[in-house]
């Protein structure tokens, strides 16, 4: 093998190597966003009293 075609393997394998990284990180920006949808969807960490029924959660008394 000459010296030029061992040098062009090794930049082939770091463009790979390189694509690679930036697949994964595309791949876990889409993954999180898809989980922040899907939170959303289910109102997860959401305590709204927007669809309770009338006169629940009002008046709470807590000093007991």
């Amino acid at each position: 093998m000459d010296m030029m075609a061992i040098v062009s393997s090794l930049l082939a394998a770091q463009a790979g190597s390189t694509r690679m990284q930036v697949a994964a990180s595309i791949m876990k920006s889409n993954v999180d966003a898809e989980k922040s949808a899907v939170m959303t969807l289910l109102g997860a960490g959401q305590n709204s009293p927007a669809n309770l029924g009338p006169g629940i959660g009002g008046n709470l008394d807590v000093s007991a």
